[in-house]
């Protein structure tokens, strides 16, 4: 097949510089690598060479197939050598007025009909071609490290950007093989805009000394299926690369608090502590190993007391199944008896309110997320109160642990660990549509392929359902009065209907 560009140059030859020339010349075009460091160009060359033999040894390309790539990889001495691309991609420092040069003077070198495209994951794409008399012929054209293994691509329109060109720029992607998603030239496009709700909101959480960094890494693993924890997230891709991003979308977006960041990364990052490549992050690191604390053992209790669910329990009646199955003393009378163990399962309220409102005895009060089907879940979540007594908090922890299954037991707070991390993704996701930044089916694709959740944010609400969503973001509005969980106009009117965040409108 012909590939969408005959001749494709790449400008930066650093990791991501390579992996895009890696693709382009499997894609089958002619590739021109170029870049200001002397003997760079020559080393991506020696690099990819080394690559392909490795995919040839894995018999995932053929050693014929390697002979042709390496063919169609060229060395440009030049910018100027760049003039018969018909594509070129920049993928250098990220700085607007470094890349706004680098396009001014390439404009003046290629064919008037030649795609410009920048790598960009954080500039306006919009600026970058404000000073260029063809801004019609540059786009953004975000990948993400390693590329051959990510395999999402954001392709970006700016203001003046030709729809031609994102077309091309579209097609040429699935001829690597990669899945293209379009977004609007808005701060982080939409991975890195729809990645702010998880470290974010696990960062206020851990503020707030409701769990430690490797227990709420734990819950939102084991209970909504996450790869890895939001701080495991932090270390592997370093504070120096993301506490700069948070701050960078924060003020892009002229402070918006859904965005804001925490003085906790703050403060790691100007200490050093940055994450698994220097040894120590969120976990201390022993030859890359993170050393994880163990789990709190489950409390040995002679006798278990009587348990009393509150009549205002999300998943009520499955909470009573379970209490069934794992062998509990039920009371069903109006009120709990003077030696009960009171179970409450809020939505987004805190254990303390929901005993207060209720008017139940909070020394024997505990909390259970019910936000998920139990079934579903890997491990159950348990939140005290302050006046929680420690007997009835054990009693809570050993009866829920029964049949083997994880507990952990956290501090009260406005909605649990994964209700309110999870009703911030999906409420930013939400917002992203409101604001039409790309549809809502890209942005599914974009955020699990690009940041590898075990799905997309808008299915996270479906299978949450939207009316919990909005039930758990309004009363978490209720408990601390901050306008960051506002709920999006977009998941306010199809909560209110109960429509699916996918339904597309008439």
């Amino acid at each position: 097949m012909q590939p969408i560009f005959p001749s494709a140059g790449i400008v930066g030859t650093g990791a991501m510089g390579r992996g895009i020339a890696q693709m382009a010349a499997q894609a089958g075009s002619e590739v021109w690598l170029f870049d200001v460091q002397a003997g760079a160009a020559e080393a991506a060359r020696a690099a990819l060479h080394s690559t392909w033999q490795t995919l040839v040894g894995k018999n995932r390309m053929d050693a014929s197939q390697m002979e042709a790539c390496l063919a169609r990889l060229h060395l440009a001495t030049a910018l100027a050598d760049l003039a018969p691309c018909d594509l070129v991609v920049e993928a250098v420092v990220e700085r607007l007025d470094v890349k706004q040069r680098l396009f001014s003077d390439l404009e003046g070198i290629v064919k008037p009909d030649a795609v410009l495209a920048t790598n960009t994951s954080s500039l306006s794409v919009t600026s970058i071609a404000a000073a260029l008399k063809r801004p019609a012929q540059l786009a953004g054209y975000h990948f993400f490290n390693p590329v051959p293994l990510m395999k999402v691509v954001e392709v970006i329109a700016g203001l003046k950007t030709s729809s031609a060109v994102c077309q091309r720029l579209t097609d040429y992607t699935r001829q690597f093989g990669h899945t293209p998603v379009a977004a609007q030239d808005t701060p982080g496009f939409i991975v890195n805009h729809a990645g702010r709700g998880y470290g974010t909101e696990a960062l206020r959480v851990v503020g707030e000394r409701v769990a430690d960094f490797a227990t709420i890494d734990r819950i939102l693993k084991d209970q909504m299926g996450f790869k890895l924890g939001p701080f495991e997230l932090m270390d592997l891709t370093a504070l120096d690369v993301s506490h700069p991003v948070m701050e960078s979308i924060y003020h892009q977006y002229f402070e918006e608090p859904r965005y804001r960041p925490s003085v906790i990364t703050a403060q790691r990052l100007a200490g050093g502590v940055v994450g698994k490549k220097v040894g120590e992050g969120f976990y201390a690191y022993d030859k890359g190993v993170a050393q994880v604390p163990a789990e709190p053992a489950v409390p040995a209790v002679a006798e278990l007391p009587p348990v009393w669910v509150s009549p205002k329990a999300a998943r009520r009646p499955e909470l009573y199944q379970l209490l069934k199955d794992l062998g509990a003393r039920i009371e069903t009378a109006a009120a709990p008896s003077t030696t009960a163990l009171i179970l409450v399962a809020p939505l987004g309220l805190d254990v303390t309110t929901l005993a207060a409102v209720e008017r139940l005895d909070a020394t024997r009060t505990v909390g259970i997320d019910m936000m998920l089907d139990d079934a579903s879940t890997k491990r159950r979540v348990l939140a005290t109160n302050p006046a929680t007594r420690p007997d009835m908090r054990d009693a809570a922890h050993a009866l829920f642990a029964r049949d083997g299954k994880a507990v952990s037991v956290v501090r009260d707070s406005g909605g649990f660990v994964t209700q309110r991390v999870v009703a911030t993704i999906v409420n930013i996701a939400t917002d992203m549509c409101q604001q039409g930044i790309c549809s809502p089916a890209d942005l599914d694709v974009a955020v699990t392929l690009g940041l590898g959740y075990p799905m997309g944010p808008l299915a996270m609400g479906d299978r949450i359902g939207p009316t919990n969503v909005l039930e758990i973001l309004f009363n978490l509005q209720t408990v601390y009065g901050d306008p960051r969980y506002r709920p999006s106009p977009w998941l306010r009117r199809r909560g209110a209907l109960g429509l699916s965040l996918t339904h597309e409108e008439a």
